[in-house]
């Protein structure tokens, strides 16, 4: 059932696309790109920040400027004589933050690779209050100058979507930043699932949808129907790790498939178990993320990760905490 708010709103929207859809768009996309407080919304939430703050205390935090915000970088480094002299960028998904990837900083940082956590504009330490894809790019690009070249990008949701697109070089006003290996972990396929989704949410009728989508074209330069990987990515066949859980609850199995489907390059890595959150720090799935940025790519396109009971049962709140949603 919809809450009072997401009737008015809405309500709000439905008057404005009578007058005019275009406006109605352009609004609807303001409030779509709009981050939330950066608070804890959950004493679970604030219990995995806490779990996590000693060990984020630990790295070194660099802010970086970029239109609209100041966002922060934390870098974990291995022991000088253990360090491969490989770095490592680790992106968090929507409603997340850096804190929820201290396991996999951690997997990582065991294997030598300097590794480098964002917190993209509006999520854990950087400042702003908006984010999309344009911004999530930029936010990539960012580090990428300040810190130099990362040899694997690893993105769990729509940080998976934001390497890919930094990768490709989609965002029409920055710089393609290409890594040697890509790492996706619950990541969405298609841009427009999620925009169908808001969309709907939202109330648009057929003409404040299109404006809505329009506004992609807007801030990335390409219209939506090119954020979907088969176009981003055709022609850049770098290795590819796609994880994902069957039984995630947020962003449907099939995205993980249909990046499995660019080529033999890619290999899927089935979770299934941990879900959309538990995911990032499922040992399982923190030791095949590492062993692939070492260059161990094992056997097999399709792989099933053996998940303890640990590993199942486990909470991590963080990305996309709102009402459960699935995205085809």
């Amino acid at each position: 059932m919809a809450s009072l708010v997401e009737k008015v709103t809405r309500a709000a929207l439905g008057a404005i696309a009578a007058y005019s859809p275009e406006k109605a768009g352009e609004l609807a996309f303001w409030l779509f790109c709009r981050t939330r407080s950066v608070k804890p919304q959950s004493d679970k939430e604030a219990r995995a920040i806490a779990a996590a703050r000693a060990r984020m205390g630990e790295s070194e935090t660099v802010r970086l400027l970029i239109p609209g915000s100041v966002v922060a970088t934390h870098v974990f480094r291995p022991a000088p004589e253990a360090a491969s002299g490989e770095q490592v960028l680790l992106v968090h998904g929507y409603r997340s933050r850096s804190d929820h990837l201290v396991a996999l900083a951690d997997a990582l940082v065991a294997r030598g690779h300097t590794v480098v956590c964002l917190d993209l504009p509006g999520h854990g330490a950087s400042t702003g209050r908006v984010l999309h894809l344009g911004k999530a790019v930029e936010a990539i690009d960012a580090a990428w100058r300040q810190h130099g070249r990362f040899h694997t990008y690893v993105g769990h949701s729509f940080g998976g979507l934001s390497v890919m697109a930094a990768a490709a070089g989609a965002v029409l006003h920055v710089r393609q930043r290409r890594p040697d290996r890509i790492v996706t972990i619950a990541a969405p396929a298609d841009l427009s699932g999620v925009f169908t989704w808001a969309g709907q949410l939202l109330g648009l009728g057929p003409r404040a949808q299109a404006a809505f989508e329009h506004q992609v074209l807007r801030v990335a330069g390409r219209p939506l129907s090119e954020f979907r990987v088969d176009r981003l990515l055709h022609g850049l066949r770098l290795p590819m790790l796609a994880v994902h859980a069957e039984d995630d609850k947020e962003v449907a199995f099939s995205n993980a498939e249909a990046i499995a489907a660019l080529g033999p390059h890619v290999r899927l890595m089935r979770a299934t178990g941990s879900g959309h959150r538990r995911i990032v720090s499922a040992p399982a799935v923190t030791r095949a993320v590492a062993a692939f940025a070492s260059g161990e790519d094992g056997g097999g396109q399709i792989v099933d990760l053996p998940l303890s009971g640990s590993a199942r049962s486990a909470t991590l709140p963080g990305d996309e905490t709102g009402k459960p949603r699935r995205l085809a």
